[in-house]
């Protein structure tokens, strides 16, 4: 083999290198945890403060009745305004009992955040909301809430805690909304444009995760 062929070989072998390098980069940021397919008749329970009670919005135009009528299931708003974790940490036990959801979309801690409360304290209050539908065998999706300041993203211990109960989880979706002006009703809250793009986004990340 010449020195030319001997280039051209190389070449492809780091062109080759790159593409699977590439590739599987690729698909580590598009893992997301299974969850099982919901079935007919399944529960969903939407829970956490106003950005799920639908704070901003008009009747009709907040994210579980629009995700209701995306993915064809039944899904509840366990919202709550002014709502801190603790108190969602006792509020929940009640309403897993009465909904018997299949499924919890938790998506918690603003204000906490706003009120600068310890992270750990709002990080430990989320666990154990996780912890507690779990051992009712209940799957959960973690929606992290961003802190309110210009960076629009969420602290760190959400993906922390998503990585920790192998859960799906979006850090993305809320920032965008709180981002863009056009998509909130005042400094926190989405309008019904942005809870619909919150449902969306939510829609989407049930189907990445296989439970539609």
């Amino acid at each position: 083999m010449d020195d030319h062929q001997i280039k051209i070989s190389q070449k492809r072998i780091s062109v080759s290198f790159f593409a699977c390098l590439i590739f599987l980069l690729i698909g580590c940021q598009d893992e997301t945890p299974s969850l099982s397919p919901l079935v007919d008749g399944a529960v969903v329970l939407a829970f956490g403060d106003s950005l799920t009670s639908g704070l901003g919005a008009e009747n009709g135009t907040r994210y579980p009745e629009l995700l209701e009528g995306m993915i064809q299931h039944r899904v509840i708003n366990g919202g709550e305004s002014g709502e801190l974790t603790q108190g969602g940490l006792k509020r929940l036990p009640g309403l897993l009992e009465d909904v018997q959801p299949t499924l919890l979309i938790l998506c918690h801690g603003g204000n906490d955040l706003l009120k600068r409360s310890e992270e750990k304290e709002i990080a430990d209050n989320i666990r154990s909301m996780i912890r507690m539908a779990k051992n009712k065998g209940i799957e959960v999706v973690l929606i992290g809430v961003p802190r309110p300041d210009l960076s629009f993203s969420p602290p760190s211990f959400y993906k922390e805690i998503a990585e920790e109960f192998h859960i799906p989880y979006d850090d993305q979706i809320l920032s965008h909304i709180l981002s863009k002006r056009a998509l909130k009703s005042d400094r926190v809250h989405p309008n019904g444009k942005g809870y619909r793009k919150l449902a969306e986004g939510i829609a989407a990340l049930l189907k990445k995760a296989k439970a539609i």
